[in-house]
C-alpha cells in the first residue's frame, strides 16, 4: 500500500508545503494528495513540484479538485487544461472530481445524459495527456450509491474514467464497503479513508460544515475508533494487487491523528512497510 496525507486536512493551519512534506516523510507516508486550490496557489512558485517532492522520497498521489461540469464548455475546458497542467507539474496522472451537484435520485435523465457527455469530453482530454479522471463516491453527486456509480461507468465507457473510492461515503449510502469494493475493483485507482462515531453524525461531513473553519467537528474520530470497521475492510482490501489511499482527516490534532492512523493501518495490514 502507498499511503498519503491530504493537504486539505491542513486547510485551516499555518503549515507550509515544506513543513507538510517534512511531516509526511518523517511519519513514513509515501505521498501527498494535493488539494486543487493549494496547487493553484503554488503555481507561481515553480520550484515546488514533482522533482522537489521526490527529494523527500514522496510523490503526488492525486490532485483533488471540483471540475465545473455544469459550466459552459469553454469554462469547463479552461479549468480542465489548468488542472491537467498542474498535475503534470506535480507528477501525478490522477485528477479527482465530483460528478454533479445533487444526488442521483434528484438528477433527471436529461441532466444525467449531459453530465455523461461532459465526462466523455473530459476523459478524452485527459487520455490525450496520459492522465485519468477519478470520480469520487460522494453524497449529493451522481456517484452517491453503488448502482448509480456502476451505471455511470458503463454509460461513459472510457478507459480514463476511474474511481476514488471513499469508504465512509459508500458505507453512508447503505452498501457494505467490501461488497462495493469487489464490484468496483476494476475501476478503483484510489481510496479515501476516514471515519465517524455514528451514522447520526454524518452531517458533519457536509461541505458547508466541513470546509468552514468554525464548523462542527463532533463525531469525527480516528480511523479505527468509528462506526466503519476498517480492520475488516483492510483485511479484504489486501487481496487487491495495488492500494493507493489517503487518510482524510478534518478534525483537530491533525498531525497526531494522522500519525496514529498510519501506524494502525500498517498494523492492520500486517506489513513491514506500507
Amino acid at each position: 500500500m502507498k499511503l498519503s496525507i491530504c493537504t486539505i486536512s491542513f486547510r485551516h493551519h499555518l503549515y507550509s508545503i515544506d513543513q507538510l512534506a517534512h511531516f509526511a516523510k518523517a511519519q513514513g507516508f509515501q505521498g501527498i494528495e494535493l488539494w486543487g486550490v493549494h496547487a493553484k496557489n503554488l503555481a507561481d512558485e515553480p520550484q515546488y513540484g514533482a522533482d522537489w517532492l521526490r527529494s523527500y522520497g514522496l510523490e503526488t498521489s492525486m490532485l483533488s479538485d471540483y471540475l465545473p461540469l455544469e459550466a459552459p464548455i469553454a469554462e469547463m475546458m479552461a479549468e480542465t487544461e489548468k488542472l491537467s497542467s498542474l498535475a503534470t507539474h506535480w507528477g501525478t496522472k490522477k485528477i479527482r472530481t465530483f460528478v454533479g451537484k445533487k444526488g442521483s435520485a434528484d438528477t433527471s435523465e436529461e441532466e444525467r445524459k449531459e453530465l455523461i457527455a461532459r465526462l466523455r469530453i473530459l476523459c478524452d482530454y485527459f487520455e490525450s495527456k496520459g492522465q485519468d479522471l477519478l470520480v469520487e463516491t460522494h453524497p449529493n453527486t451522481l456517484t452517491d450509491n453503488l448502482p448509480s456509480t456502476m451505471q455511470l461507468l458503463e454509460e461513459t465507457n472510457h478507459p480514463s474514467l476511474r474511481v476514488n473510492f471513499d469508504v465512509l461515503h459508500i458505507w453512508e449510502s447503505g452498501i457494505n464497503p467490501i461488497f462495493a469494493m469487489k464490484q468496483l475493483h476494476p475501476y478503483i485507482s484510489h481510496f479515501h479513508f476516514k471515519n465517524i462515531a455514528s451514522r447520526a453524525q454524518l452531517d458533519v461531513f457536509s461541505p458547508n460544515n466541513v470546509y468552514a473553519a468554525s464548523g462542527s467537528r463532533e463525531g469525527m474520530v480516528p480511523l479505527f475508533e468509528g462506526a466503519v470497521d476498517y480492520d475488516e475492510f483492510l483485511a479484504a482490501a489486501r487481496s487487491m494487487e495495488k492500494i493507493d489511499a489517503s487518510l482524510e482527516w478534518f478534525g483537530a490534532n491533525v498531525k497526531n491523528v494522522l500519525t496514529k492512523d498510519a501506524q494502525e493501518v500498517k498494523k492492520a495490514l500486517q506489513l513491514v512497510r506500507i
